[in-house]
């Protein structure tokens, strides 16, 4: 197969051809030549400013609260060295491989911009390192995310460096990057290590969000719900952008009817369902709508110049600015995070449903033989403590400060801490929706004869090939971890959206 080329330019990456791009080993990565037509016009002229003796932040000064102190021409070499040494100090367990690699991608990009002032040799490091397939080993630890991810981006410069850890441990004849002037800060300036991890989540985020479309329209299906508030008629009535595109989903999702609603058509004694079948337009359609948001400002960092100082090369300037500040990614993350968080809050709410008798006309626990089986009744207990450590990892990171480099530093973003916990919560929201598929599933045979249609019976006949229906008590996490891969393989949604059409996001 020939490899796919990915051109870094500094303005082209989008969320979906990122992810791809982490995930595709083939990948083949080239440096547009436009953008080094820029990075080169840059470095000219950050060079030509050097001879001239002319002062200037993090060429020939020291960092931070030692922007004061002026470096001899002599010593500007070493002076990037120290800088990315000293500023290597993450701590904890390491990101992943991909996320790693995620990181790479977006700093060549950034740098690609031609605001710098480095030299292409610089960038092109990065992208033989990628090609390669030499990932460095970063800690997740240890970024304030103000003048940028400094102390996990200096673990990815380390690498470049030849002293840093890769994964493999080899660095395959790969010859260490030499650092001239200004490269070492230009390596650590900015946010692409929330941007990377946040990106790759959302990615996630995106799908889970549809799923949780396709688990909700299942379940109303199971506790026999009504189709009537998904009425268009109603969500025209509230312009709110993802209100209606729900609605929409769900009607796709079950059909226009079933023989489960047949059976409950006439008669029924319900005048209304549970907020969390009843209210999915309203709720998953403000996800939806946070999750928008979200990507559009991951995007735009992905594609912006974050370094410190910045050189305006046909405008004469090079100027000092705060571009590396990572709060519009950590507002989006913590806005996810809480996104994210109600999601799996009202797929809980559901599979409390199915296992109580006061809500649903379904068995206790969804248990044949109630009492000598115990049924589903420990499923919602996980799911329920899933929801609550989301609650937890949901308080915001990004409404902290601490000053920091002799308050030189004095507010900053947290923006790393909201990504890594956004992705936490991305995950532990995945598991509660595919308990919800799994609760669901089982009350689906338990109203046999009775059958759904559309897109409810084909995610019904993809979970029940890799997990039957439960006669009697089983170990359920393996059931649950099953459901998990259908999620993140993509195969569920996939499935679903060939039989019905792409849903609305």
């Amino acid at each position: 197969m020939a490899k796919q080329t990915f051109k870094i330019d500094g303005l082209s990456i989008r969320l979906e051809n990122f992810y791809q791009a982490v995930y595709n080993s083939d990948t083949h990565f080239e440096l547009d030549e436009s953008a080094r037509v820029e990075i080169k016009k840059s470095r000219d002229y950050i060079e030509g400013r050097i001879k001239t003796g002319e002062v200037m932040y993090g060429v020939n000064t020291g960092f931070g609260a030692f922007s004061s102190v002026r470096i001899s021409d002599s010593e500007i070499e070493q002076l990037q060295k120290n800088l990315i040494r000293s500023h290597s100090v993450g701590v904890g367990d390491p990101f992943t491989r991909e996320q790693s690699k995620g990181m790479m991608i977006l700093r060549a990009n950034t740098l690609a911009r031609g605001h710098s002032g480095i030299r292409v040799e610089a960038i092109e490091k990065i992208i033989e390192f990628l090609n390669a397939g030499v990932i460095p080993i970063i800690p997740s630890q240890g970024s304030v995310g103000a003048s940028g991810d400094l102390a996990p981006l200096s673990h990815l410069a380390l690498a470049l460096i030849g002293e840093g850890e890769v994964w493999g441990d080899s660095l395959k004849g790969i010859k260490p990057l030499e650092l001239k002037a200004k490269e070492g800060l230009s390596m650590i300036n900015g946010c692409q290590v929330m941007n990377a991890v946040g990106m790759l989540a959302l990615y996630e985020a995106q799908d889970l969000i549809k799923l949780c479309d396709i688990s909700g329209a299942l379940s109303l299906e199971a506790l026999r719900g009504s189709r009537k508030p998904f009425d268009p008629l109603i969500a025209a009535t509230r312009a709110h952008a993802g209100e209606a595109p729900t609605a929409r989903n769900l009607l796709r999702i079950m059909g226009s009817t079933s023989e489960i609603a047949e059976s409950h058509a006439e008669n029924d004694p319900r005048v209304q369902d549970a907020y969390s079948l009843r209210c999915m337009p309203a709720v998953h359609g403000a996800v939806k709508m946070a999750i928008k948001y979200t990507k559009q400002v991951l995007e735009t960092e992905a594609n912006s110049s974050t370094d410190n100082p910045l050189v305006f090369a046909d405008a004469g300037k090079i100027l000092s600015c705060g571009n590396f500040h990572g709060m519009p990614v950590a507002h989006a993350m913590d806005f996810a995070a809480i996104a994210i968080c109600s999601l799996a809050s009202i797929s809980h709410e559901r599979i409390s449903k199915h296992i109580s008798t006061q809500m649903s006309e379904l068995p206790p626990f969804l248990a044949p033989k109630g009492g000598l089986n115990s049924g589903h009744m420990i499923v919602q207990v996980a799911s329920a403590s899933l929801v609550s450590e989301n609650k937890v990892l949901a308080h915001p990171a990004s409404v902290d400060s601490m000053p920091t480099s002799a308050e030189k530093e004095d507010h900053v973003s947290m923006g790393s801490i909201a990504a890594r916990k956004f992705t936490q919560i991305l995950k532990n929201a995945q598991n509660v929706i595919a308990m919800e598929f799994l609760s669901g599933t089982q009350a689906i045979d338990m109203i046999a004869p009775l059958k759904p249609t559309a897109g409810v019976k084909v995610a019904f006949d993809v979970i029940r090939k890799k997990v039957p229906f439960a006669n009697e008590d089983r170990v359920f996490s393996k059931d649950v971890n099953e459901i998990r891969k259908l999620i993140l393989s993509g195969e569920l949604l996939r499935e679903v959206e060939k039989a019905i059409g792409e849903l609305e996001l």
